[in-house]
């Protein structure tokens, strides 16, 4: 399946997840407010997603004169892809890794490791900021973050179903809120079928990013090749990084564990891999 058509469909599967949590909650007036609640939370997400990104990954703004190669590197992939050219971010971290964010093109931030810069050759730099690129272009920023932000809805309607339950919210009413074994599913089902269905949006937007990323550097086998060696890296020192935050990095900065693919916000190295070669 195309992986944006499958992105729409689990969006939507995400939205209707989190109406069909009100309605349980609190029956009609409670899938509107739920729905409500859900547009708040994503008009938050959109105006301050990057702040708190930079913000919680501790990343510094370099100017041209602090790092020029790498704001020619940007500067020319950006032309390239047809964007304005995005801030400029380090975090000081050895390990390599880098992550774009923005809610849109027109407030886009790529931010890279120091250790990217050590590890990399120019042109397997330039596959990995051109990742970031796609994920500007294709406004995968904006799109995680209304799904994260869904899936945390969610999990917090889960957690108001279960005071609900202990406060005699099991009553059952006629607009079909209340029905206590419904509750009962919603507490223990929802959040993880929210994290399922995010992880997901996650592994495909990384599918697209890879694809998008390589037509615009031009160099799908130097991506491969970047991508290899910071999954090697990565596994080796992992980073120190909120988890809330891991989906966005280009690798997983994660220590692995035995975790099911499922489960895990990126798809298989050895896939990714792949399918640039053969691009």
């Amino acid at each position: 399946m195309n992986n944006t058509l499958k992105t729409f469909i689990l969006m939507a599967a995400l939205t209707g997840l989190f109406m069909v949590g009100g309605q349980i909650l609190g029956g009609r007036q409670g899938m509107i407010l739920a729905l409500v609640i859900a547009l708040a939370m994503n008009f938050f997400a959109y105006w301050n997603s990057d702040k708190m990104a930079l913000a919680m990954n501790k990343a510094r703004e370099v100017s041209e004169a602090e790092e020029p190669e790498l704001h020619q590197i940007v500067a020319g992939l950006a032309q390239r892809a047809g964007l304005p050219k995005p801030r400029v971010y380090i975090v000081d971290n050895p390990t390599p890794n880098a992550f774009a964010t923005g809610r849109n093109p027109e407030h886009a931030a790529v931010a890279v490791t120091t250790g990217i810069m050590q590890v990399l050759n120019r042109e397997e730099l330039e596959g990995v900021l051109g990742h970031e690129l796609g994920h500007i272009k294709n406004r995968d920023i904006l799109i995680s973050s209304i799904a994260a932000v869904m899936a945390g809805a969610i999990s917090y309607l889960a957690t108001m179903a279960q005071w609900a339950m202990i406060f005699g919210g099991g009553r059952s009413d006629d607009e079909g809120g209340g029905n206590p074994i419904a509750m009962l599913v919603m507490m223990i089902v929802a959040p993880l079928a929210a994290s399922l269905i995010q992880m997901a949006i996650s592994r495909s937007r990384e599918y697209i990013a890879d694809r998008t990323g390589a037509e615009i550097c031009g160099h799908p086998k130097a991506l491969a090749s970047a991508l290899q060696k910071l999954s090697t890296y990565n596994k080796q020192r992992p980073m120190q990084v909120n988890p809330a935050s891991a989906q966005m990095y280009i690798v997983n900065p994660l220590k692995s564990g035995t975790i099911a693919g499922l489960f895990s916000t990126h798809p298989p190295m050895e896939e990714r891999i792949r399918r640039l070669l053969a691009m």
